[in-house]
C-alpha cells in the first residue's frame, strides 16, 4: 500500500506539471518540482537527525515503564474489561494477556512493542478459531479496537513537534486524548452493536463509565476557561503528568530494585538506532509530498473540498490538515510525513499544524493493521472489521476537527 501511495504522488504530479507546462504555459513548473524535490529531501534528514535526541529520551523512560512492571500493572488493570468484551475467550487463555498488553503498549506510545504483540494476539485467538479462514468476532473487535488508536501519550508527536520548534510541544496532549476516546468508543459501540455484546455488564460499565466521567470531567473543566487560560492550561497540565509519569516509572523502578539508569540507556540506544532507521523512509514520503504539493496536485484536491466548505459556509481552516487524514488509513508513515509537511508549510503552533497532529494522534493506520495482523493468520474473509475500523477513524478526524476549533480555533 505504501508502494502504491508513494508512486502515486509522483505520477500525479507529472500528470498535472505536464498540464501546467503544455495547457497553461507555466515554464517554472519543472524547476519548481525539482527544487521542492532536493529541499524536502535534505529537510527529512535534518529532522530525521534532530529526532535523535527527543526520541532518545522517550523510548529510555518508556524502557524503564517495562522493566519497573509498570506496563504490567496497567495491564493487570484492563484483563477484566476485556475478558468481558470478548466473551468467546476464556479466562485465561493466553490470548487475554497478549491483547492487553497490545493495548498498554500502543497506549503508552511503545509502537516497537505492540506489533510483534498484536500479532501474537492475533495468533493466540487464532488456536479458538473453528473457521481458520475466516475473522472470528474476538479478533475482529480487536483489531478494531487495536485500529482506534488507543493513544495516551503520543510520545512520537510531541517528539516531531519538538523539534520542528513548537512554542509548547506537548500542548496537543489533552485534544488528541479527547480525540482518541472519540474514535476507540466509536469503534467499540460499532462493534458492540454488529456483534450484539451486552455493553450493560456492570464491569463493563464500570470501566467505560470511569473513562467517559475522566474526559467529560477534563471537557467540563476546559469548557469554562478562555482560549488563552485554555491553551496556558493544557499545556500545564500536559507537562504535569507527563513528568509524574516519569517520576512514577522511576519511583517503581527503585521499588522493584531495578537498575533505572541501565534501562534508560537501553532505551536510549533503541531511540537513536530508530532515528537514524527512518531517514531513508522520511525522505521518501516528504520528497514525495513536496513534489506532489509542488506540482499543484495537492492544491486542485484541498481547493474543491474547499470550494465544497464554502458552498456550505463552513470555516474552511480544516482542510489544510485533510491530507494527514486521507493518507493515515493506509499508512502511517505517509501520515507522518504530511503531517510533518504541513507543520513545515503552515507553521507548526498554526491552526492546520495542530490539527494535523491531533489528526495523526487520534486515527489509525486501519487497512495496514488488517493487512498486518489477518495475514500473520492468514486470515481472508475479514467480516465487518473494515467498516468498523473506517467508522472510528471517520469520527476520530471529527472528534479531532471539532476539538482543534475549540482549543486553537
Amino acid at each position: 500500500m505504501l508502494n502504491i501511495i508513494w508512486i502515486t504522488f509522483f505520477l500525479a504530479a507529472f500528470a498535472c506539471a505536464l498540464f501546467k507546462s503544455i495547457i497553461l504555459g507555466d515554464q517554472q513548473i519543472f524547476s519548481q518540482i525539482m527544487a521542492s524535490l532536493f529541499e524536502l529531501s535534505k529537510s527529512a534528514f535534518e529532522i530525521a537527525l534532530g529526532l535523535t535526541g527527543v526520541l532518545s529520551l522517550w523510548l529510555g523512560i518508556m524502557r524503564i515503564a517495562e522493566v519497573s512492571g509498570s506496563m504490567q500493572l496497567l495491564t493487570r488493570g484492563l484483563t477484566p474489561l476485556f475478558s468481558r468484551l470478548m466473551p468467546d475467550v476464556p479466562r485465561d487463555h493466553p490470548a487475554l494477556g497478549a491483547i492487553v498488553m497490545n493495548i498498554s503498549a500502543n497506549a503508552l506510545g511503545l509502537d516497537n512493542a505492540a506489533t510483534p504483540l498484536g500479532i501474537k494476539a492475533m495468533q493466540e485467538l487464532q488456536t479458538l478459531n473453528p473457521n481458520p479462514d475466516t475473522a472470528t468476532n474476538a479478533q475482529i473487535f480487536f483489531l478494531v479496537i487495536n485500529a482506534s488508536s488507543v493513544t495516551l501519550f503520543p510520545i512520537s508527536i510531541f517528539t516531531y513537534r519538538a523539534q520542528l520548534g513548537a512554542l509548547s510541544p506537548t500542548d496537543v496532549f489533552i485534544p488528541i486524548l479527547i480525540a482518541t476516546y472519540m474514535s476507540t468508543m466509536a469503534g467499540l459501540l460499532s462493534v458492540a452493536f454488529v456483534q450484539k455484546i451486552n455493553l450493560l455488564d456492570k464491569v463493563i460499565v464500570a470501566y467505560l463509565g470511569g473513562f467517559t466521567l475522566l474526559v467529560a470531567g477534563i471537557v467540563a473543566y476546559f469548557s469554562t476557561l478562555t482560549q488563552t487560560q485554555m491553551l496556558q492550561q493544557s499545556a500545564l497540565v500536559s507537562n504535569s503528568i507527563l513528568f509524574t509519569l516519569i517520576i512514577g516509572f522511576i519511583v517503581a523502578a527503585i521499588y522493584k530494585r531495578v537498575d533505572a539508569y541501565a534501562a534508560f540507556v537501553d532505551g536510549a540506544r533503541e531511540g537513536f538506532q530508530t532515528a537514524i532507521t527512518i531517514i531513508p523512509y522520511l525522505v521518501a514520503m516528504l520528497s514525495a509530498i513536496g513534489v506532489f504539493r509542488a506540482s499543484g496536485a495537492l492544491s486542485l484536491i484541498t481547493d474543491a473540498i474547499r470550494a465544497i466548505a464554502h458552498a456550505a459556509a463552513i470555516d474552511d481552516r480544516f482542510i489544510d490538515a485533510l491530507p494527514t487524514a486521507l493518507i493515515k488509513p493506509f499508512s502511517g508513515s505517509g501520515a507522518r510525513a504530511m503531517m510533518v509537511d504541513t507543520m513545515q508549510t503552515f507553521g507548526v503552533d498554526s491552526f492546520a499544524g495542530h490539527l494535523a497532529c491531533i489528526i495523526q494522534g487520534s486515527t489509525e493506520t486501519t487497512f495496514y493493521v488488517i493487512a498486518v495482523y489477518f495475514g500473520a493468520v492468514k486470515i481472508k474473509n475479514i467480516r465487518h472489521t473494515a467498516a468498523c475500523g473506517i467508522i472510528a477513524d471517520f469520527f476520530g478526524v471529527l472528534a479531532a476537527i471539532f476539538v482543534s476549533y475549540w482549543f486553537f480555533g
